[in-house]
């Protein structure tokens, strides 16, 4: 059996010979996110990408995020470890169900959360991450009606926020947030009273009422290390486990199984591994083919969130 150590030899051999960036997702094994040249949020990685000289990127994460890459990327290969690290997020979404939509209510604007389709996205007005999707709806003209789409729980907690009344919310959730209970947060907080909680608003809104703070994976990192706090409860996926005691390792972190799995993994990402990512790097396949029109469609909504964040 080959060692870890001899695949990640392999892996840097590799990334020379194609002139490749790794780049992985917070939710990734430690042993990927310790070969990647960055390691963020989906949309982070993806402007990450644009920066370096190279051919190749070999995204590892799942495969809408390797999609929005390519989007923003068009000239460059982009490669995954799996084809099939998918998310429930864009199976609850399909696009011809949105293209229903939009038929019977052209008023409405669209605001897709970036875990979506490339498809999704090019019938979308703007596009949101977790962390600035309140900015996002806030500046929609008030008048105009609204469809969030595809994360309920993330939708209510915008609406909540923003106090918006003519908004729609998709029925889609996250596999892994959607299904973290409250009564196993309580049991947590018995346990350790002195740690506060920190939660993405994917989360059930019964669990976001308990968290001290709610905030995207990467403002849930940025938040529980700048602080002063030394306990937290960490309310996502426990890959972001790496990144909070790397950069803190004086902190004491504490995650919480959720009802699907028993366990606070998501198990898309975890299809990955040293050995696919590899492979990918060797074959330059499952590779992200996308044509240049649905790019560009799929690019302006994108280029009007980073708009409203300049």
């Amino acid at each position: 059996m080959v060692s870890n150590a001899t695949i990640a030899e392999e892996i840097q051999e590799l990334k020379q010979q194609r002139q490749a960036v790794i780049l992985a997702h917070h939710y990734q094994e430690m042993e990927i996110q310790e070969l990647a040249d960055a390691v963020g949020d989906s949309l982070e990685l993806a402007n990450r990408a644009k920066s370096f000289d190279g051919n190749v990127i070999a995204f590892c994460g799942v495969w809408f995020m390797a999609e929005t890459a390519k989007v923003l990327n068009p000239e460059r290969i982009v490669v995954v470890p799996d084809r099939e690290a998918g998310c429930s997020l864009v199976d609850s979404c399909p696009v011809d169900r949105l293209r229903a939509f939009k038929a019977l209510h052209p008023d409405h604007a669209i605001v897709s959360y970036i875990n979506t389709s490339v498809e999704v996205k090019a019938e979308s007005d703007i596009i949101c991450t977790s962390r600035n999707a309140v900015d996002i709806v806030n500046s929609i003209p008030a008048e105009r009606p609204i469809l969030f789409c595809p994360d309920i729980n993330l939708g209510n907690y915008v609406q909540r926020q923003t106090g918006r009344k003519n908004m729609r919310i998709w029925q889609g959730a996250c596999i892994v947030h959607a299904t973290f209970p409250a009564r196993r947060v309580s049991q947590m907080k018995f346990e350790h009273p002195d740690a506060l909680i920190a939660a993405h608003p994917e989360c059930p809104p019964e669990v976001l009422r308990m968290a001290d703070f709610v905030g995207s994976t990467s403002a849930i990192i940025e938040h529980c290390v700048s602080g002063p706090e030394r306990e937290w409860i960490v309310m996502t996926e426990s890959g972001v486990r790496v990144s909070l005691e790397r950069k803190a390792p004086e902190k004491r972190f504490y995650f919480v199984a959720n009802e699907a799995c028993n366990c606070s993994e998501c198990p898309y990402m975890k299809r990955n591994s040293l050995e696919k990512l590899r492979d990918c790097l060797r074959d330059l396949q499952p590779r992200v083919e996308l044509s240049a029109e649905l790019m560009e469609l799929a690019k302006r909504p994108i280029e009007r969130m980073l708009a409203l964040k300049r």
